[in-house]
């Protein structure tokens, strides 16, 4: 399936790195590459057409920190997205900030966390996953932090342009050992918020509309307290327009939770999908284009699995060059980097030592495709729309990323492979504020850029 592309990442040396997040730095209208640094530097890695080379400011390269969870999003509605990183050497030294949360005004970056107003607000507990939220869907964000035996965080900006943390107020602020996050409109039209935990049961937080939540985790079937959880991905794995989820355990078995009308969920990963491994992030993502998802885990210190839905069951087949059987995964990510309509997958590694990064690419074929993104009212991409795509008679149903994996958050597009179909009949986007677009018969193999509609 993958081919090893690593060569065109230029002065990739061994180094310790964990989340990846693919977001437009540069203000360029392409996406780049950010990679945290545990101790050195946070990358940017550009596409110039032939290679990703690294383009960070000062500012976001922050060398002297132990970086480990990266989002971006939109947080003060001006249509650039900022990125919050979260660091894990939190409350050592005696800082007076811990995590990082870049701006940018113009060509300068600033930390917003690092000013004075914001001090109060600052995270110094040791988190993991960092996601975006629009929880009212007013085309704002905010941050959720899962910090590793403390309560939930949600940064958000107020009126007054100072940090809060909402977390109280919006009811989220459950003590838990937080792992990987997922944020999008899983139970209804608002976003929802998914919150793995190590050491007791996983969180599933509705929104009930008014920007609040309730924890209903236990009742929906996601619970799953036994295990150590660690990655999460988002798929409507058999088609019937209600997203699942993809959920990788520590050593032990993984799940695929299929939702059922009502919004109880039920384990239907079979043997082969939820035999155990060491792994840390989760990828549903169409590499091969054929229009329907793969599979991916990205262990630590053993042999990456991917799985492909072959002869109705998701079957474990060759992954290639990605197999990675001597990495110590940490971080991974999609994009489609060179325009060309396949996806890139780049991996980190780090922690037990020092590795380079990876760039792979999928095998040529003839399968159409389809790049939806949605923006906010603002102009900046809308994570957390929900958008369907109608072709050939099947309907597949994608959400853009706000935050998944594990430390992760993939590329603000949904990605629709169309397999030999050569027409679209129809995409529908719904953003989290309940608005929706609809476009009829698209041109296929290009990206489809949806505006907000009029209020």
């Amino acid at each position: 399936m993958f081919l090893d592309c690593s060569d065109q990442i230029a002065g990739n040396e061994a180094r310790l790195s964990n989340g990846v997040a693919v977001t437009d730095v540069d203000g360029d209208g392409a996406f780049e590459v950010v990679v945290t640094g545990y101790g050195t530097d946070n990358l940017v890695l550009k596409w110039d057409g032939g290679r990703l080379h690294n383009i960070a400011d000062p500012v976001i390269a922050d060398p002297s920190r132990k970086a480990v969870g990266i989002a971006a999003a939109d947080m003060d509605g001006d249509g650039r997205e900022e990125i919050y990183v979260l660091n894990a050497d939190c409350g050592a030294g005696g800082e007076e900030t811990c995590d990082r949360l870049f701006a940018g005004f113009g060509n300068r970056w600033f930390d917003l966390l690092s000013q004075s107003e914001n001090a109060a607000a600052a995270n110094r507990l040791p988190g993991r996953s960092v996601a975006a939220i629009d929880r009212e869907g007013r085309g704002r964000y905010g941050f959720v932090i899962a910090t590793d035996g403390a309560p939930l965080r949600l940064y958000e900006l107020s009126r007054r342009g100072r940090l809060t943390d909402a977390a109280e107020e919006a009811g989220i602020d459950l003590i838990g050992h937080g792992r990987g996050l997922a944020c999008l409109p899983l139970l209804g039209e608002r976003m929802d918020i998914v919150a793995l935990n190590e050491a007791g049961p996983n969180y599933l937080f509705r929104n009930l509309g008014d920007g609040t939540f309730e924890e209903i985790g236990g009742e929906r079937g996601i619970a799953d307290s036994r295990y150590a959880a660690r990655g999460v991905a988002v798929l409507d794995a058999d088609g019937d327009g209600l997203l699942d989820l993809l959920v990788g355990n520590w050593e032990g078995p993984h799940r695929l939770f299929q939702q059922r009308p009502g919004g109880g969920f039920v384990d239907v990963a079979n043997a082969d999908l939820s035999l155990p491994s060491r792994v840390r992030t989760v990828i549903a993502a169409d590499f091969d284009n054929d229009g329907q998802d793969e599979l991916f885990f990205n262990n630590f210190g053993e042999r990456n699995r991917l799985f492909a839905w072959r002869d109705d069951q998701w079957t474990e087949v060759d992954m290639g060059d990605a197999l990675d059987p001597r990495g110590f995964g940490t971080g991974a990510a999609v994009a489609d980097l060179d325009g060309d309509g396949r996806l890139e997958l780049i991996l980190a590694r780090g922690e037990a030592d020092a590795q380079p990064l990876s760039l792979y690419r999928t095998m040529p074929n003839d399968n159409a495709w389809l790049r939806v993104q949605p923006l906010t009212a603002a102009g900046a991409p809308a994570r957390g729309a929900v958008v369907v795509c109608t072709a050939n008679g099947r309907r597949q149903t994608r959400v853009v990323c706000a935050g998944s994996g594990y430390l992760c958050q993939m590329e603000p597009v949904v990605h629709f492979g169309l397999g030999k179909a050569r027409a679209v009949d129809r995409v529908e986007v719904r953003w989290p504020d309940g608005m929706v677009a609809i476009v009829d018969a698209p041109p296929i193999g290009r990206v489809l850029t949806v505006p907000h509609p009029p209020e």
